[in-house]
């Protein structure tokens, strides 16, 4: 499977390309495609083409000034011009054929006397073959109109109209897409040797190439959602220049390191600089010589876990229940799905790939009538339960499972595994999203309705809606690897959606703009900015506390960009989350006397300040927190902290190297069960992350 999938990606032999707000930003020329593919691009044998509306002395001056990297080609004015880059000139023939039956004079006759509200646009966006308009929000049918204005005068022209505003009238024989196949035939290479990326509607005609490969950005607009929804493309979750460098990772063209970071060096920011500084003088050797052991125990605390229906919460042997801990000897929607994740580069270790396997088909497999994944299944019995703390049932459960199962697919290519589960995963689907009652693209939480099943929090909250974006995105995955693009797109279309509204609610500033119709909570943003993603909003009020997991996860999947996972990394080093161990799940802790106490914090002595979910840390979630810093591009401060994991998770309430399930946020005190799965996980996942694993850890 392997080298079939390697002999796919080395096909691609062409890129085809638009410009604006695909590789760069329109207004501001920002990208990182070129930084990127200058980095990358001399070790690829592959020709890379411009297909775009501007003009060719338009496209070279952004070449000049080092906007764009330089091309082999430049198809430019919408498909009517293709210049030879290495050559420098225009390539005649090409120009030749726009001339049958282009007559330019007669073309502007026919547009000065159409009667909808169309007027030129400047005189740098035209020549001999392309006349261009403004044409503000026109419909199907006043589009439609233009085209029959031409026809009844016996004109074979091509009328292009996208991004709700921009109207081009061209050759009969003029496109993106028909530039795109002369120039192919030209060069003697086939349609399915080519990639093609777009934003807009007159990008769509590339796409119209049989067996094309495509590539449609995040910030597309809807247009050519809708011309594509039919045919074989990758939606990125990222927009233009980052979007880009996405797809062309999808596609094995670049490595997966080439996913750029930031453009902006941190490393002299007082708190970052501060750590770089306390870790200088420390020895690496030693460090790594016990993330090294502590990668053997994991995988040997993680074998405790495997039972003949999926991993355990915690190693039954090791832990003997007391009252309500009878639950932790069950296979858990969340901590099982948390655990395949972190697992799954043990994949080739049979034992613990029929472990994983297990436990994402003991879940599907008792999913209720109406989609809703259990929340546990007792070990014992096989019987499942759907409730959670106070009967309430555990949203992010059903959510994990959804993303747990999209990795497992996504490393083993079982898309058999993926076709015999994806209609119960679909209903899943629909179920979580009944709790977006009112259809803001955010789910309504009920408290203790989370993992923090014991801390007040509900309604908008970041960890979960963090988590249903990236649900949507691994579902729409999912449908592309099983050939349904059509609906895969409309996943990944609806995941920006909510990934939008994320960063506008959980995000305030007092830069945003204030409309009569706002929330309540929307009005107390302008109070102030944070340098984080708040951990909860309601219609009525909101929680300006750090829920450093849903920070964390918001980075790692996507939903925030690299320059705000910057500023909330300084921030959480500047609060000491990561003191004395990685991390406490909340800063700050909630207190007796403050607004946000509830009485059942005292329950079992479990959310006291700097207990459990308040304030508590704990190792799996510290796993995420390594992976999180190196993805800044932090190495060593990465390697410090996967030491500092390492030294919690040794620490042990009985023995040594009990990857307990939390500890206290001042003390550093182990706490809970020992052995839990997904601490062991975790750490696995982030020793992998960094490359620091022992190789001679099986059996």
């Amino acid at each position: 499977m392997k080298n079939k999938n390697l002999k796919k990606e080395n096909r691609i032999k062409l890129l085809s390309f638009d410009i604006d707000n695909t590789l760069i930003d329109f207004h501001t020329y920002k990208s990182n495609f070129t930084k990127t593919w200058v980095k990358y691009a001399k070790d690829l044998d592959i020709i890379i083409t411009y297909n775009t509306g501007r003009l060719i002395d338009d496209v070279l001056n952004l070449i000049n000034k080092g906007v764009l990297p330089k091309p082999n080609y430049i198809i430019s004015g919408v498909g009517t011009h293709i210049y030879n880059f290495e050559e420098g000139k225009v390539v005649k023939e090409f120009n030749d054929v726009l001339d049958d039956g282009w007559n330019l004079k007669a073309v502007e006759n026919i547009i000065n006397k159409i009667n909808h509200p169309i007027s030129q646009q400047p005189s740098k966006f035209q020549h001999s073959y392309k006349r261009s308009y403004f044409f503000h929000d026109a419909t199907d049918e006043l589009v439609e109109s233009v085209a029959q204005d031409f026809s009844n005068a016996n004109m074979d022209v091509n009328v292009i109209y996208s991004g709700d505003k921009f109207l081009d009238v061209l050759p009969k024989w003029a496109n993106k897409g028909n530039a795109l196949q002369w120039l192919l035939k030209r060069l003697t290479l086939e349609t399915n040797q080519v990639l093609v990326a777009g934003d807009s509607g007159n990008d769509s005609a590339m796409f119209d190439l049989k067996d094309v490969s495509g590539i449609v950005v995040a910030n597309a607009h809807e247009e050519l959602y809708k011309y594509t929804k039919h045919k074989k493309v990758y939606h990125t979750e990222k927009a233009k220049g980052d979007g880009i460098i996405e797809g062309l990772i999808f596609y094995g063209i670049l490595p997966k390191e080439a996913s750029e970071i930031s453009n902006i060096d941190h490393t002299e920011d007082f708190f970052i600089k501060k750590e770089l500084d306390n870790i200088a003088d420390e020895d690496d050797s030693e460090k790594i010589e016990l993330i090294q052991e502590g990668y053997k125990k994991a995988i040997e605390a993680l074998r405790k876990n495997i039972t003949p229906l999926g991993f355990s919460a915690c190693s039954i042997p090791d832990n003997i229940p007391n009252g309500t801990d009878e639950n932790y000897h069950s296979v858990w929607a969340r901590d099982g799905a948390i655990t395949v994740i972190g697992s799954l580069s043990l994949i080739d270790d049979e034992e613990i790939h029929k472990c994983q396997r297990q436990t994402l088909e003991t879940l599907l497999g008792h999913i209720s009538r109406n989609g809703q994944i259990p929340s546990n299944v007792r070990l014992k019995d096989n019987e499942p339960d759907y409730s959670g703390v106070g009967g309430i049932c555990s949203i992010d459960s059903g959510i994990w499972v959804v993303i747990a199962f999209y990795e497992y697919v996504n490393v083993t290519k079982d898309i058999e595994f993926a076709r015999k589960y994806i209609g119960d995963i679909k209903e899943t689907m629909r179920w979580l999203g009944a709790h977006d009652s009112n259809n803001d693209a955010l789910l309504e939480i009920p408290e203790a309705g989370d993992w923090t099943d014991l801390f007040g929090r509900s309604y908008n909250i970041l960890y979960d809606e963090i988590l249903w974006y990236r649900s949507n995105v691994c579902f729409g995955r999912l449908l592309e690897m099983l050939g349904n693009h059509e609906e895969a797109g409309e996943y990944i279309r609806w995941s920006q959606v909510i990934k939008k509204e994320i960063v506008q609610n959980f995000w305030p500033s007092t830069q945003q703009q204030l409309f009569s119709s706002v929330s309540f909570a929307e009005k107390q943003f302008t109070l102030g900015d944070t340098s984080y993603l708040i951990a909860q909003t309601t219609p009525f009020d909101f929680s300006w506390r750090c829920d450093t997991l849903g920070n964390v996860l918001a980075f790692l999947h996507g939903t925030i960009d690299s320059e705000k996972a910057h500023q909330t990394f300084k921030f959480m080093l500047g609060v000491g989350v990561n003191d004395p161990f990685p991390i406490a799940n909340v800063y700050p802790v909630v207190s007796p006397g403050d607004p946000d106490w509830r009485p059942y914090y005292t329950v079992n002595l479990l959310n006291l300040p700097n207990h459990y979910h308040n304030g508590g840390i704990w190792p799996f979630v510290g796993g995420f927190w390594v992976k999180y810093v190196n993805k800044l591009g932090f190495r060593d401060i990465a390697i410090a902290e996967l030491h500092k994991l390492a030294l919690i998770n040794k620490e042990g309430i009985n023995n040594e190297w009990e990857f307990t399930e939390w500890a206290h946020g001042v003390t550093g005190k182990p706490m809970g069960k020992a052995y839990q799965a997904w601490s062991a996980a975790q750490y696995i996942a982030a020793c992998h992350d960094l490359k620091l694993t022992n190789m001679n850890t099986k059996k």
